[in-house]
């Protein structure tokens, strides 16, 4: 089965799901907002279309009605951007489409006091944020129904991969070991994102889907591993009572959870990175850490 993607923002994740069908002899597009972007999404072998929320040109609606798979990998912000500029051309000028998939965020599952969450647990969104991804996974899913189309919501963790993990923050002198007792958080690399996202595409799967690594981890450890790669003495600890953050990034540590990805493994998706240390020591062998060619803002 030869698909024909359409990505609502090829950024970071967006891009690692386009290569990975894009591998698989697939035909992919996707939107960027930015003129100078759309230059780039070529040399990976995507059909640029620009898109800022508004209602899309003729070319997009030529290639949105032979779509086959829709991924939508655009933040929500009040209202989803998507379902607010193209929720009449999904349901109705879109004839070749048979399936859906909504990047959203683990997030939603709000503050669990450390303990282990699946998608059948209480979603307990406390940021705003993270309420706007709740919303707006409702909002797909409901669309789904209506269409009588399957929709994959993707639970992310917090992505990392080239370009974007501990070894760069440390190169940058941005890492901090910031101690925060009993908390953990999980991580999921962006090739994970891409080989479960397209598992599913292929399989035409709805539904929810915790797409995440096996091992819920304190912050402070993954710093600690990459000095120990990169030999050099890893930042001084701060307790985080004491530490200067961001309204942003001390929300973070006020949602405490472990986060189970055993569905998506019950669909026969096997984890390239199960754990931190096995993809910081695979990007560091391999000399990619430090890549930047897929990180470039979308």
């Amino acid at each position: 089965m030869t698909m024909r993607l359409f990505i609502f923002g090829a950024g970071y994740s967006g891009r690692a799901i386009a290569r990975e069908a894009l591998a698989g002899g697939h035909a992919v597009a996707g939107t960027t907002r930015s003129p100078e972007n759309a230059k780039v999404l070529p040399q990976i072998g995507i059909r640029p279309f620009l898109f800022d929320g508004s209602a899309p040109s003729a070319e997009m609606l030529a290639e949105l009605a032979g779509t086959t798979h829709l991924v939508v990998a655009i933040a929500p912000g009040e209202a989803d951007p998507v379902l607010a500029a193209a929720e009449d051309i999904i349901a109705r000028s879109m004839p070749a489409l048979r399936w859906i998939g909504y990047l959203s965020t683990v997030g939603v599952y709000g503050d669990h006091g450390g303990e282990w969450v699946d998608e059948q647990s209480e979603c307990r969104p406390v940021s705003r944020r993270s309420r706007q991804r709740d919303d707006a996974e409702r909002q797909w899913l409901a669309l789904g129904e209506t269409l009588s189309k399957p929709v994959a919501i993707l639970r992310l963790s917090g992505i990392y991969g080239p370009g974007r993990n501990a070894l760069v923050n440390l190169q940058k002198g941005t890492a901090r070991r910031i101690i925060k007792p009993d908390q953990v958080f999980n991580r999921i690399h962006v090739d994970d994102i891409a080989g479960a996202a397209m598992l599913l595409a292929k399989q035409e799967t709805g539904g929810v889907f915790n797409i995440t690594d096996d091992e819920p981890a304190p912050p402070q450890d993954v710093v600690a591993h990459a000095a120990a790669l990169m030999g050099v003495p890893p930042p001084p600890e701060i307790a985080f009572d004491d530490a200067e953050m961001t309204p942003m990034a001390r929300s973070f540590y006020g949602e405490n959870k472990r986060v189970s990805n055993a569905r998506i493994k019950g669909l026969g998706y096997r984890f390239r990175f199960p754990d931190y240390r096995t993809a910081l020591d695979a990007l560091w062998r391999n000399g990619t850490w430090a890549d930047a060619q897929s990180t470039a803002p979308f």
